[in-house]
């Protein structure tokens, strides 16, 4: 069969099925732009609308939530609910600034690199304790203790003066520039100007948790127990493992009086299909991104409809390569993989959600220049001379059979099959694919079991940098096993820097990384979802994160 017939019997193939497409992250997440329909303001009365009585809110959130510690976290869903029922110093407000939250002011140094923090005094946990300046530093510096493992996102706190050396070499605690003045003053003293840190406390890594609940129980956040205290907008009311999570109002939050949501069910509904029933049958109120996808298939019917949402999304869609198994520990290979994808066809044949092919890695929603990338898509041509390169140098006549690897999912299983057949038509080499549940499939790509394996990337902070760092050294979130002096060297150079000067040696450090390819990117997200419309002002970010503080319900 030829490649156009078989690529013609997989969309068929794709919408018989009703095929869906998971955006996950590998850590989560991370506020530039809104949602959609669903803003219409934060008032309990807009024109005719009049406040609902019941103020109850359904949505899918898919699966599982890997981990409800705000330390070890590193997943979109898991962010999730985090984001709703904890708060950081700082949060994301509806215009896509960091604003005062657990703080209720901030002072800089002139030389930008001390920040005071002000705790408020009506900031209080679900339990009653009041929020302390000792939290903070008790959270941050357990993520910070080398003896904690499972912190994929240590290094957003790496900002802060002595972070990196206690982490990685072992460092006293003691010498991390977090200090406690008092019980509501935190005084955080950086290793250089961080244009973005502001916003970096707004991210569940940097939420504080109850020390005294916490200290010496290490199985706090298993359960939605007496020792899960939270300080967000909800508390964590219940969690059937599997099943469902139920938040509701926390009545003593500090901004209580903005929040109208009285309770929140998430369920976990695998299955796109049967989750768009549910909204369509009136179970849920939200479906779609950021929290579960749509099926795939009903796409093209929804825009037709004028219902669909659709916004950017800094995000991207990868193939990492294990450059440390054969043969893509060879970066000819590695380009001939890349070079031999149809991105345009994947984006618009099957996820068909306006996204935008990616030849980078940084979202054009950060740098616009990346709308063209660094290299061609679909260059058959150029993937030959590649491959033809990669097995002089490796000594082979052809390729071993491949092993492409996915988080079980319809949509994942959809591109793969579509990149399975590209590589097979362009590469001549035969792919077998391996799909494995999500936190399974993230412990084989952790202990490096795959040779190239789906990812995907949402931004937790908007700055071109929480794309770049992920690869700056292995482990954490980067499964690719690939490191480079040269570019470690730029990013940290380009944290000593600002403006023009600190994009171009970010820029330059992109071009290395594309250079060696130790991913394949494929294309960049897009927000895609359906609100009913009595839902009102549920925050949609462009970096894939959900608030629903301001959130509420109106009379149909």
């Amino acid at each position: 069969m030829s490649f156009k017939k078989k690529w013609v019997f997989l969309l068929v193939l794709v919408l018989s099925l009703g095929l869906l497409l998971a955006a996950c992250s590998g850590g989560d997440n991370e506020e530039s732009s809104e949602g959609g329909d669903s803003s219409e303001g934060n008032s309990e009365e807009s024109g005719e609308e009049t406040l609902a009585a019941d103020q109850t809110f359904d949505i899918n959130i898919k699966t599982e939530p890997p981990s409800l510690h705000p330390g070890t976290a590193s997943d979109s869903t898991s962010g999730i609910v985090l984001d709703q029922i904890f708060e950081g110093l700082m949060r994301i407000n509806q215009d896509g600034m960091p604003e005062e939250a657990m703080a209720e002011s901030v002072e800089i140094s002139d030389d930008k690199k001390t920040y005071t923090f002000k705790i408020r005094e009506d900031a209080n946990w679900s339990n009653g304790d009041p929020v302390t300046a000792q939290d903070f530093e008790y959270a941050w510096k357990w993520v910070l203790n080398p003896d904690n493992a499972d912190t994929d996102y240590a290094y957003q706190l790496y900002p802060i003066k002595g972070a990196q050396e206690a982490k990685e070499e072992g460092a006293s605690l003691d010498d991390v520039g977090i200090t406690v003045e008092d019980d509501k003053t935190l005084v955080v003293e950086l290793e250089q100007p961080t244009p973005y840190f502001l916003d970096l406390t707004a991210f569940y890594t940097y939420y504080p948790v109850n020390h005294n609940v916490v200290d010496g129980n290490d199985e706090w956040a298993q359960d939605a127990s007496d020792n899960y205290v939270t300080n967000g907008p909800f508390t964590l009311e219940s969690w059937a493992h599997k099943d469902q999570i139920v938040l509701n109002k926390f009545s003593d939050y500090w901004d209580s009086e903005t929040v109208k949501l009285e309770t929140v069910n998430m369920y976990m509904v695998d299955d796109a299909n049967t989750s768009l029933e549910m909204y369509n049958s009136g179970e849920l109120d939200w479906v779609g991104d950021p929290s579960s996808p749509l099926p795939l298939a009903s796409i093209p019917a929804l825009k037709q409809e004028g219902n669909l949402n659709i916004s950017d999304l800094a995000g991207v869609y990868y193939y990492a390569f294990n450059t440390e198994e054969s043969p893509f520990d060879n970066v000819n290979i590695r380009k001939a993989f890349a070079s031999a994808i149809n991105r345009q066809g994947i984006v618009e044949s099957i996820t068909q959600r306006q996204e935008q092919p990616a030849m980078a890695l940084v979202p054009p929603s950060i740098w616009e220049e990346n709308k063209e990338g660094y290299f061609k898509d679909n260059d058959p041509e150029k993937a030959k001379e590649y491959l033809q390169a990669g097995l002089d140098e490796l000594g082979l006549d052809k390729l071993p059979k491949i092993s492409l690897s996915y988080n079980t999912d319809e949509g994942h299983a959809a591109i793969a099959q579509a990149v399975q057949d590209m590589w097979r038509e362009n590469l001549g080499v035969e792919v077998e694919l391996n799909n494995e549940e999500w936190n399974v499939y993230l412990d084989s790509m952790g202990s490096g079991n795959f040779q190239v394996g789906r990812m995907g990337w949402l931004a937790d902070f908007n700055d071109a940098i929480n794309f770049l760092e992920i690869f700056q050294s292995v482990g954490g979130n980067n499964y690719t096993n690939w490191e480079n002096e040269e570019y470690a060297s730029l990013l940290e150079e380009s944290r000593t820097l600002t403006g023009d000067e600190r994009k171009e040696v970010l820029r330059e450090a992109e071009q290395i990384f594309m250079d060696d390819m130790p991913i394949a990117p494929v294309y960049f997200y897009t927000n895609t979802w359906l609100n009913k419309d009595y839902v009102k002002n549920i925050e949609i970010s462009g970096l894939g994160s959900v608030q629903l503080k301001w959130g509420y319900l109106v009379e149909e």
